[in-house]
């Protein structure tokens, strides 16, 4: 598939980040897109920049309201995209939604946990179950799970819990490299890739926030106050003394962070798994500390999750997350 005009795809969590530039780009090029994601609001900005950026004659993009991690809110949400868009057939599923949280499941409740498992792994796999007969019926299709570099490294370093997280990511990889001899022996014109991106800007941490308690409001909720003290307090900080205003300020503050300080940004994350696709290869890694930190893992896997490690990886590419 070395371009995609008028082609069809749906994109799973395209009111921000990597999903919403995925959702611009695909437009950009002729290709029609059934975007689903939690915040109707998200994906209202995302089509208004599509729209500002030109929709080329005979290319649409239509949003739709779906939780990836409930399998009949992605049935509604093909049946809608099938109709709205008149077609049986589907070329490209970008499985790309996620969210963070649910670190630790010994200090985390299950059902933060579980969310964001159910989430970052359950779309994905239901995602490709939903849409499967659609793929199946296009001349050429391809797959495209969205994993991360914690899907080989389950980590955020050494003083940070990140076990819901990259569970589900590992599951990711681990479903999306198996699938490579699954279709090739039972649907050959279907292709896989899995992606795997390093800290790319977006607005994960904030939405997680959002997702996990239900608000959509920037405003930290007396239920998200205290989640964030103990985190904070788990980290080695003395929050006794620390009003509300300066905890949201921190909260704020990291969410700015990860956006803005990132040395890819969503756009470019987006070009590079296009590219990526249109060359047909199965594995892309996105930026250039995913690239780093995957020779780092593979070259001495059984110091991965030491100190040391860690002090390498913040020397060399500037990782200060987990700190």
């Amino acid at each position: 598939m070395k371009d995609f005009a008028g082609r069809f795809a749906v994109v799973t969590g395209g009111g921000t980040g990597m999903g919403r530039e995925l959702a611009r780009q695909l437009i950009a090029e002729g290709c029609s897109v059934a975007m689903c994601d939690v915040s109707a609001k998200n994906m209202a900005e995302t089509i208004a920049l599509c729209e500002a950026d030109g929709v080329p004659q005979g290319a649409r993009v239509t949003a739709h309201i779906a939780d990836v991690s409930d399998e009949s809110q992605l049935v509604r949400f093909r049946e809608e995209a099938k109709a709205q868009h008149d077609s049986e057939r589907l070329h490209l599923l970008f499985n790309n939604a996620g969210i963070g949280g649910g670190g630790s499941i010994v200090n985390d409740s299950r059902e933060e946990w579980e969310r964001t498992f159910n989430v970052c792994w359950g779309g994905v796999y239901l995602g490709v179950r939903t849409f499967l007969p659609m793929l199946q019926a296009a001349d050429e299709a391809h797959i495209v799970n969205t994993s991360s570099v914690n899907g080989f490294w389950a980590s955020l370093g050494p003083n940070v819990s990140h076990t819901a997280y990259a569970a589900a990511k590992f599951a990711v990889k681990g479903f999306s490299e198996a699938l490579i001899t699954d279709l090739k022996l039972t649907a050959p014109n279907i292709k896989v890739s899995v992606v795997m991106p390093g800290h790319i800007g977006t607005e994960i941490v904030a939405n997680s926030r959002k997702v996990i308690s239900g608000r959509d409001e920037d405003a930290l909720s007396a239920e998200d106050m205290a989640r964030a003290r103990k985190r904070v307090a788990r980290m080695g900080v003395d929050v006794s003394q620390l009003p509300d205003a300066a905890l949201q300020a921190m909260v704020d503050e990291q969410a700015r962070r990860f956006l803005e300080d990132a040395p890819t940004s969503a756009a470019q994350a987006a070009t590079i798994i296009l590219d990526g696709v249109k060359a047909e290869r199965w594995r892309i890694l996105v930026g250039d500390d995913a690239a780093a930190m995957d020779a780092m893992v593979r070259k001495d896997p059984e110091a991965a999750y030491t100190p040391e490690f860690y002090d390498v990886l913040i020397k060399e590419m500037g990782w200060r997350l987990g700190r």
